[in-house]
């Protein structure tokens, strides 16, 4: 099993706008030029933040006229919150809160040799990183800037580095990079 932080980030290193919009991605390229084929085969379960789950609420009509459904998932998925949130027809959701290491050793028994997902946002995918339980980060650049918005991931990486492990070009506004978790002598990212 890895733990992996698959997203997409504008060109400055940003994951949404600072109002949680994702618009400036959708005109970019198209998911089936991707990995996100073949990635999402190898999932077992997801985690994302309270802001990814709701922004997926919000936009089910959009998400529905891609994929059919509401919910775009058929992995069970954690979502890391401290509020009440609704739950979305369909969707095979458990809410969570507290330390990540608790609730990855809970779908860790879960999935066997699947990849858990973080799907968002930066913040949660860094606490993972903290934990020492991340393994790889896949991010997705688009060819766009920000000037400001939701980080794609909110922590000084310097040593142990992240070891770049991988390059595919996605037409000509997008460029996927893989990169393996190095991990410190405690433990940690």
């Amino acid at each position: 099993m890895k733990t992996q932080y698959y997203t997409a980030t504008s060109l400055d290193g940003f994951i949404a706008t600072e109002d949680d919009s994702l618009d400036w991605l959708f005109p970019l390229g198209d998911v089936n030029d991707s990995s996100y084929p073949e990635f999402i085969a190898e999932v077992g379960a997801l985690v994302m933040g309270a802001n990814t789950y709701e922004w997926v609420r919000r936009n089910s009509e959009l998400v529905e006229a891609e994929v059919g459904s509401p919910w775009p998932y058929t992995q069970p998925a954690w979502v890391m919150t401290t509020r009440e949130l609704p739950l979305i027809d369909g969707a095979d959701v458990r809410f969570a809160r507290g330390d990540v290491r608790e609730v990855h050793a809970e779908i860790n028994k879960l999935i066997g040799s699947k990849n858990l997902w973080i799907v968002g946002g930066g913040e949660l995918a860094a606490q993972f990183y903290d934990a020492g339980l991340l393994d790889e980060l896949i991010l997705q650049v688009g060819s766009v800037t920000l000037g400001k918005g939701k980080p794609v991931f909110p922590r000084e990486v310097l040593s142990p580095t992240l070891r770049l492990k991988a390059v595919r070009q996605m037409g000509t506004t997008m460029v996927e990079l893989r990169y393996d978790v190095e991990r410190g002598p405690n433990g940690g990212g």
